[in-house]
């Protein structure tokens, strides 16, 4: 990894290293004004990656004895399938693919924090670009864009399982049930509906808030591990012990951040399928 160099202090560099490529500065913890540039950027070009990658295999498939990369995705494909059939009890036809989908667009927007953190703000200055994060899912923006985006279909294979009527009807009568009586009906329509919208947002945000957390809390470990190689500016015996401590800091945590990669998608796309096969089944 990239030193942090000696011009700047931890806090001026982790600091630089946190500010977005934004349309205008922020002023305000909430402000749809603001777009993130780099967010926008990366999310979209992680996208165009996946799309590539699963054509690209799903062009060269034959029949006969797949390549290594036909097999590996035959493999993801199949877990997938597998996940989405014990959990989803209807038509699959879009819901798989879109599990499919969401684990791999995860992937590859989580595994550009295994990059050295100052690799693409270095290339951004060279063009006069100052700011630039790179990982989107450390933006609460984009994760909770993607959980509002579950949450659409969520509402959506409601209304068309259930219908409208059916819908709105278990909105009001669960997970209290419903009474005969109108004075009672009222009585327990009240905290149901509550509690079913409660249990609505809470699934929103709980899904975006898990995986910018993790993200996150990984970013910010490899910045402190990045710092360590600063001290490699003198050729001192403490500069190489600071040099080696940051090498080997760098490599474990980037081998174990692989597993977290890997985990986080996993649980994003398995979270998306239990939502939406709640969906399919009545209270």
């Amino acid at each position: 990894m990239s030193s942090a160099g000696t011009e700047v202090t931890s806090s001026e560099y982790i600091k630089h290293h946190l500010t977005h490529l934004s349309s205008s500065p922020q002023t305000s913890l909430v402000d749809f004004s603001v777009i993130r540039w780099d967010t926008m950027f990366f999310s979209v070009l992680t996208g165009l990656i996946v799309i590539f990658l699963l054509r690209a295999a799903a062009s060269k498939a034959t029949a006969g004895v797949p390549g290594r990369f036909q097999a590996g995705v035959e493999m993801l494909v199949e877990l997938v399938e597998d996940q989405s059939k014990s959990i989803v009890h209807g038509n699959r036809a879009f819901i798989a693919p879109l599990a499919l989908t969401v684990f791999c667009w995860v992937v590859v927007m989580n595994a550009i924090d295994l990059l050295p953190v100052d690799l693409f703000p270095m290339l951004a200055g060279l063009m006069g670009i100052h700011n630039l994060r790179p990982l989107p899912t450390a933006d609460l923006n984009a994760t909770l864009g993607m959980s509002f985006g579950v949450l659409i279909l969520v509402l959506y294979y409601n209304l068309k399982i259930k219908g409208i009527g059916g819908f709105l009807h278990e909105l009001v009568a669960a997970p209290f049930g419903t009474s005969k009586n109108p004075f009672f009906a009222v009585l327990l329509a009240i905290p149901n509906f509550l509690l079913n919208i409660i249990e609505f947002v809470s699934k929103t945000v709980s899904l975006g808030m898990r995986l910018f957390g993790n993200m996150y809390a990984g970013e910010l470990i490899f910045f402190l591990i990045a710092l360590l190689g600063g001290a490699w500016a003198g050729f001192g015996v403490g500069s190489v012990l600071a040099f080696l401590g940051h090498i080997v800091a760098g490599s474990i945590w980037a081998i174990f951040h692989v597993l977290i990669v890997l985990l986080q998608a996993f649980i994003f796309m398995m979270l998306t399928l239990v939502y939406i096969g709640q969906a399919h089944e009545s209270h």
